[in-house]
């Protein structure tokens, strides 16, 4: 299998197979066009339908169609070119499907960043990607996101307007003001084949990944979610994930154009609120991260009835407990609950299940391996892995497979000699071609369904004067599925507590979601003979920290 770097029409240097393209085109799985020709045809065919809720806000087709290219105008006129990179730090606010539909009729590349990134994180991203046009909230959750974007400015040559949404724009470009003008009339040719997307996602290197997608991937994955789990007109869409992650961009920004369903937006997380929500508009279909899964079962305890409109929810992000899903589907039989599993780059490897007779695949295992999508388990030798119950490297290829990273050095290691990219999970095999995640290569951390580098928060750590050595490792947590644990040698003499280390990586413009929750400190760290740190044992060790916690926390309740 021929694997290539190639420039695509705005520069970006994508991996590219003339044999895969050419047969992923053939079998139909990556169509012509882009979401830009799909909503102007769904538009033209009914403009009054109903494609986001947003509180008591119901947004049709016809107006973020109308404000995407006004927004488009504006764009062009500012000189803004297929490639240029759009990035928006924004909530999940109906506004974000103008700025992507916008950017995809321009061949425009949108970098969305999440609203808990602060000045380290955004600084990164904005650089790397050299962004011409931010978008960001006047204020969110108690963060002036004006103010911190002024103090970056000096060190963002590239950044040519920030506009501010839901506030005073002050010296940067208010909202209104953009989707004000005229639509523009005519919109250029866009290369499917091109980059629609740069996300960023943490890895084991301390410095998050651009990952590279395409009108076709992206595309691509939608149409089969839809197929797969039966969406249609029919159903209402309740999104709790950021649409800054890729779970919530897919089902926010695509599958309302393309299956007629329209998505229910929830800015703020609240478990309460989400099931007002899902009663109010007869939500049938969601999905998320553990944690959400979790809130929304504890809070509807006393009220099931407001849930009853569900018929599919979809957990993944990070580990999901069987006993989690067999207690959401005694609660709810009317509904169909599974874990499924994917990542930034390669966005759903499974597809869950899709049928009440495989209830118990959905709770035993993270879902069937559907084709087109290939995948291998492979031991320490690079050997293929059939038979069932036997731990491998999970690899994988399909054509919702992204274009590599955006810094081209990142790909060195990341796929195999025919292409497969390396998860960095392990996992077997189960009935056959369902497959089960039994732990993970790399060394990440998530919580909350959000990816968090642990070598970022060490990097940040060894600049504590109080601090010698530390080594963050993932500690099981019940709200969260999992957080961070510091391990810390103190430099001699030097105290060192948990509210130290926060107010220091509060000080670094770290964002809090990457804060460890709990401190450990120690006189050294277990090692192999070369001396590197045994992260293996210091996970066990965080999960008996875990562990004892929870044990304490029962034996006081019951007390």
């Amino acid at each position: 299998m021929n694997w290539t770097l190639r420039e695509d029409c705005s520069g970006f240097r994508v991996r590219w197979s003339e044999e895969l393209a050419t047969r992923w085109l053939r079998e139909g799985h990556w169509q012509p066009g882009t979401l830009a020709d799909v909503a102007g045809q769904q538009t033209r065919a009914d403009p009054a339908r109903t494609l986001l809720i947003e509180g008591d806000r119901r947004i049709t087709r016809g107006e973020v169609h109308d404000g995407a290219l006004r927004l488009a105008g504006y764009l062009h006129a500012r000189g803004a070119r297929p490639g240029q990179v759009v990035a928006l730090q924004l909530p999940n606010w109906f506004e974000t499907a103008v700025i992507v539909l916008a950017a995809r009729m321009l061949g425009l590349v949108i970098n969305p960043i999440p609203p808990i990134y602060r000045e380290a994180e955004l600084r990164y991203m904005l650089a790397a990607t050299r962004a011409r046009f931010l978008f960001i909230p006047a204020q969110f959750r108690n963060c002036d996101y004006r103010a911190m974007v002024a103090t970056l400015r000096p060190e963002l040559p590239d950044l040519e307007a920030v506009v501010v949404l839901r506030g005073e724009a002050g010296q940067d470009t208010a909202w209104p003001q953009v989707v004000a003008g005229e639509p523009l009339a005519t919109l250029p040719e866009v290369d499917p084949a091109a980059v629609f997307m740069v996300m960023f996602t943490s890895g084991t290197t301390g410095r998050a990944k651009g990952v590279l997608q395409t009108h076709y991937t992206f595309g691509y994955k939608a149409r089969q979610m839809i197929a797969a789990w039966h969406v249609d007109e029919r159903d209402v869409i309740f999104m709790p994930s950021p649409v800054t992650h890729i779970t919530g961009a897919i089902w926010a920004f695509d599958i309302p154009w393309l299956s007629g369903a329209p998505a229910v937006l929830l800015d703020v997380w609240d478990a309460d609120d989400g099931i007002e929500a899902i009663r109010r508009h007869g939500c049938t279909i969601s999905g998320g991260a553990t944690p959400f899964l979790q809130q929304l079962l504890a809070a509807s305890a006393d009220r099931r009835e407001s849930l009853a409109s569900l018929k599919t929810f979809f957990c993944g992000g990070t580990s999901v407990s069987p006993q989690l899903i067999r207690e959401v589907s005694g609660a709810f039989p009317n509904c169909l609950f599974f874990r499924a599993y994917g990542s930034t780059e390669v966005m759903t490897v499974t597809l869950g299940i899709s049928s009440r007779e495989e209830a118990a695949l959905g709770a035993e295992t993270d879902g069937v391996v559907r084709p087109p999508i290939e995948v291998r388990l492979v031991d320490d030798a690079g050997r293929v892995i059939s038979e069932d119950g036997v731990e491998g490297e999970i690899l994988a290829r399909g054509p919702e497979q992204f274009a590599g990273y955006l810094d081209p050095r990142d790909n060195e290691g990341a796929f195999d000699d025919e292409g497969f990219f390396r998860m960095g999970d392990l996992g077997c095999w189960s009935h056959g071609n369902y497959l089960v995640i039994t732990g993970r290569k790399k060394d990440i951390i998530i919580r909350s369904g959000e990816n968090i580098s642990p070598k970022e928060v060490e990097d940040v750590l060894l600049a504590h004067p109080a601090v010698a050595e530390v080594a963050v490792v993932a500690m099981p947590s019940a709200t969260t599925g999992e957080m961070g644990c510091a391990f810390v040698a103190p430099a001699a003499g030097a105290a060192f507590d948990l509210a130290e280390m926060q107010r220091f990586l509060t000080q670094a413009g770290l964002a809090k979601q990457k804060f460890p929750e709990w401190l450990e400190l120690v006189d050294d760290f277990p090692r192999v003979p070369s001396g590197k740190v045994r992260k293996d044992l210091l996970r066990e060790r965080a999960r008996d920290i875990a562990s004892a916690q929870c044990a304490r926390t029962e034996a006081e309740t019951s007390e």
